[in-house]
């Protein structure tokens, strides 16, 4: 269940578990997560689902490929329940928790690599889900 203070949390400390409680590994260290806009439907064929959308430094952890390979070659992967999870000031309690249910990957990218820029090469990955819940 969330927590209530005066004063906002802050952004920058959360887990993401990709629905195998592994949380606090290396290849679950996302630094960015998008969360998606709600909205409530209105019938339109043409309305663009909304995703959620997670990215993280590439550590050569290969499951966002190999799950989103599945999902491309028609091989309906098992859909699972991803849970973001904000923490407090000193990143050990757990204040509130979005839980995305039936998640499956939609897009996977990389940025681009620069032989003239030491930047991180980041993974992105697009993720659709059939429900939202915040705990």
């Amino acid at each position: 269940m969330a927590v209530m203070r005066e004063r906002p949390y802050a952004s920058s400390r959360f887990l993401v578990d990709l629905g195998a409680g592994d949380s606090r590994t290396a290849s679950a260290g996302f630094c960015e997560v998008v969360l998606p806009a709600m909205q409530v439907p209105e019938g339109d064929p043409f309305v663009v689902p909304e995703y959620l959308v997670l990215r993280r430094g590439f550590v050569g952890a290969l499951d966002l490929h190999a799950w989103f390979g599945k999902a491309s070659r028609g091989k309906a992967p098992k859909r699972r329940t991803v849970r973001i999870e904000l923490l407090d000031d000193d990143g050990e309690r757990v204040v509130a928790t979005w839980r995305f249910r039936n998640v499956r990957p939609v897009s996977l990218s990389y940025s681009p690599l620069r032989a003239m820029e030491p930047a991180v090469l980041i993974e992105t990955v697009e993720l659709a889900f059939d429900r939202v819940e915040l705990l």
